[in-house]
């Protein structure tokens, strides 16, 4: 199993049934798998806080969301998380290609990359950095669990090297 098969096998065993995405490479094959379940409404937006305003909605409506984005549209969120999700103890699963990471080409995410865990630590979100495929398809069902029962946001920051199984 690759690490976006594992991704999508986890998504699916924490019975996730609503995404919304915003484009990113590392996610490409995931999008992908997402698009094409037919028990899966996935919602592709232009905007981190879109996103998280419309799967507040349909968390609200009864489904198990997540959100799969790059963890430079962290810095977008701020205010929805702290002000929506953490204020009004909604939970939804946030699957973050973390670029900006070890072996990252393009310079320009390394700053992000870098203050992505105190910007999640400052929001008091927990999140898990799964290092293999097979890690990541165990903790994503936890995760949706966790974040559920705390009614708290939950990120698996999804590291460069992660894409290489």
């Amino acid at each position: 199993m690759d690490s976006s098969q594992a991704v999508f096998k986890g998504l699916k065993k924490a019975g996730i049934d609503f995404v919304v995405s915003l484009p990113c490479v590392n996610l490409d094959k995931i999008l992908e798998m997402v698009e094409d379940d037919p028990d899966i409404i996935h919602v592709p937006v232009t905007r981190e806080e879109e996103g998280f305003g419309i799967s507040a909605g349909a968390y609200l409506g009864g489904k198990k969301t997540a959100i799969l984005m790059q963890n430079s549209g962290l810095g977008n969120s701020v205010n929805v998380l702290a002000s929506l999700y953490k204020l009004y103890q909604l939970p939804i699963l946030m699957i973050m290609s973390h670029r900006g990471t070890e072996g990252e080409f393009m310079s320009a995410q390394i700053p992000m990359g870098e203050a992505t865990p105190g910007v999640l630590d400052a929001l008091e979100i927990a999140y898990f950095l799964p290092k293999t495929p097979d890690e990541a398809f165990k903790l994503i069902p936890e995760a949706w669990l966790m974040a559920e029962m705390a009614g708290s946001p939950l990120a698996m920051l999804f590291e460069v090297k992660f894409w290489e199984f």
